[in-house]
C-alpha cells in the first residue's frame, strides 16, 4: 500500500511560529525541484544528486504523511527553515539537470523494510553542520568512489531500507474528515482512532483502553476518548472533533517515533483497511446497501432525487441518485461517494430526519437514527429500537422477547443477533442502518 504523492504541498516561508511569514501552495514536483536546486550543486556526480533527491522527497513525504505541522494546529505542511525542514527559495531558478532528475524521481521514496510510512530521512550538509543522517557533501565522495544512489542511502540509513518506485499521486486531503466522531459513528477513521488509542495506551498507563478495532465508536471507545482528553487537558466530552483528532495523531506519531531516524514504524497490518473509504459504480456489499438506505430516505422526501436500488450493488440507478444529490449540493458530479459526498449525505440525512413531522410514515421513529447502537448505550434511540424488537418478536417466533428498558443490554444484543441471522446480515449484535431497517420491517410485516 504505497503512500500517495500529494499533488500540492503548502510551504511556510519562515520558522513555524513566524505568523508574519507567508504560506505558498506549490505543486509537489516543483517544490522538490526548488529544494534540490537550493540544497545541492548541479555539478555533483549524478549518483550523489539522485541520493539527495530521494532523501528530499522522502523527508517532505514524512512531514505530509504524519501531518507533522497540521497535527500541531498549523495551516501548512512544511517550512522553508533549515532549522526544521528543507531549504526552499520561492520562485528561484531551477537547474536543468536537477529538473530532469526530479521528473524521474519525485514519486519514489525511502522506507524501512517491513514498514509503510516514508522514512524520516534526516540529513545535513556535513561541513558546517552534522547530524546522525545523510551528509550531503559526503554523498559526493561516495559517488566518486563508485557507489550507486541506493548504496549511498544504505551507507547513511542502514542496509534495511528500500526504495518504493512510482507511487501514485493524489489530492492532499487532511486526515480529519470535517465532521466530529462520537458515540455511534462508524467507519475506517473510527478504526484508526481505536488502533491509535490502543498504541498510545502502551506509553500512558492511565489510558490502557484495549479497544477492539471494530470501526464502531462504542461505549468503551467513548470512555477511552474521555480519558485521553483528561490526560491531555482537552475538553472532556468524549467527542473527537478536530482538536482531539489531531492531538491523538500527534501523540501517536510521537510514541511511534514516525518523524525520527529510529522510528518504530507502521506495518501493513497497522494501516490495513476494513471499511471502504470510497464507493463507486461497480462496488457491492453491505456498505453500498447502507448508502442506498440513506439515499432512499432522502429520495422519499425529495422528488428531485430518483430512488436508488436497494440491492447492495452500485448500479446505474444508484449512480444516478448520487449524481443528482451531488448536483443539488454543489459537489463535483462524478457519481462516486467519497469523503465530501458522504459527509453531505450524513448532514442532509440528519436534517431530513429531524424535520419529519409526527405521523409521517406512521412514525418518524421508523427511520434509522443515523448512529450505530451498541451494547452499553442508553437513551431514547435504544428504547425505540427495543419497542420495534418487541413488535418483531410478536411476528417472528425465533426473535427472543425483551423489555424496552432504554439500555442496550445482553438481551437486546441477543435479539438483534437473531434478527441479523434471519435476514442474512453479519451477526454482530450491533445495530446499524441495515439492521435497524430489518427490525422495523419485521415489526411491521412479520
Amino acid at each position: 500500500m504505497p503512500v500517495r504523492i500529494p499533488e500540492y504541498i503548502t510551504v511556510h516561508l519562515g520558522d513555524p511560529d513566524d505568523a508574519g511569514a507567508a504560506n505558498v501552495r506549490v505543486p509537489f514536483i516543483d517544490y522538490i525541484k526548488n529544494v534540490a536546486s537550493s540544497e545541492v550543486y548541479p555539478t555533483w556526480p549524478e549518483s550523489a544528486l539522485r541520493a539527495n533527491i530521494y532523501a528530499q522527497v522522502t523527508f517532505a513525504l514524512n512531514r505530509v504523511y504524519t501531518e507533522w505541522y497540521r497535527s500541531r494546529g498549523y495551516d501548512f505542511d512544511i517550512t522553508n527553515s533549515t532549522r526544521y525542514d528543507q531549504k526552499y527559495i520561492h520562485e528561484r531558478e531551477i537547474f536543468d539537470n536537477v529538473s530532469r532528475l526530479v521528473d524521474d524521481l519525485f514519486n519514489d521514496y525511502v522506507v524501512r523494510q517491513g514498514f509503510v510510512q516514508p522514512f524520516f530521512t534526516q540529513y545535513c550538509n556535513g561541513t558546517t553542520s552534522t547530524c546522525p543522517g545523510l551528509s550531503q557533501w559526503g554523498t559526493v565522495d561516495l559517488a566518486r568512489d563508485g557507489l550507486t544512489p541506493y548504496e549511498i542511502l544504505q551507507y547513511y540509513y542502514g542496509s534495511d531500507i528500500n526504495i518504493l518506485f512510482d507511487a501514485p499521486t493524489a489530492q492532499n486531503l487532511p486526515s480529519y474528515r470535517g465532521l466530529p466522531y462520537r458515540l455511534g459513528s462508524a467507519g475506517e477513521d473510527v478504526r484508526t482512532l481505536q488502533r491509535q488509542l490502543n498504541r498510545i495506551g502502551q506509553n500512558y498507563p492511565g489510558l490502557r483502553p484495549r479497544l477492539e478495532p471494530t470501526g464502531i465508536f462504542d461505549v468503551p471507545t467513548e470512555q477511552a476518548v474521555r480519558t485521553f482528553q483528561r490526560i491531555f487537558n482537552l475538553t472532556e466530552d468524549g467527542i473527537v472533533g478536530k482538536g482531539t483528532w489531531y492531538k491523538i495523531k500527534s501523540v501517536f506519531n510521537g510514541v511511534k517515533g514516525l518523524a525520527e531516524l529510529n522510528a518504530e514504524g507502521l506495518t501493513l497490518e497497522d494501516v490495513s483497511r476494513q471499511f471502504s473509504v470510497v464507493l463507486r459504480p461497480g462496488d457491492s456489499g453491505d456498505e453500498v446497501r447502507q448508502i442506498q438506505y440513506y439515499l432512499s430516505v432522502l429520495a422519499y422526501f425529495d422528488d428531485a432525487l430518483p430512488l436508488p436500488e436497494f440491492n447492495g450493488t452500485f448500479g446505474p440507478a444508484t449512480e444516478a441518485t448520487v449524481r443528482a444529490f451531488q448536483r443539488q449540493q454543489g459537489l463535483a458530479e462524478d457519481g462516486i461517494v467519497g469523503r465530501d459526498t458522504w459527509n453531505a449525505i450524513i448532514r442532509q440525512y440528519d436534517a431530513t430526519r429531524n424535520s419529519i413531522a409526527p405521523g409521517v410514515l406512521g412514525s418518524a421513529d421508523e427511520i434509522y437514527p443515523g448512529r450505530v447502537l451498541t451494547p452499553g448505550q442508553t437513551g431514547r434511540d435504544v428504547e425505540v429500537l427495543q419497542r420495534f424488537l418487541v413488535q418483531a418478536a410478536q411476528n417472528v417466533p425465533e426473535i427472543p422477547r425483551i423489555e424496552p428498558t432504554g439500555v442496550y443490554d445482553e438481551a437486546t444484543e441477543n435479539a438483534i443477533r437473531a434478527v441479523q441471522q434471519r435476514q442474512g446480515l453479519p451477526q454482530t449484535g450491533v445495530t446499524g442502518a441495515l439492521t435497524w431497517d430489518a427490525v422495523v420491517s419485521l415489526a411491521n410485516d412479520g
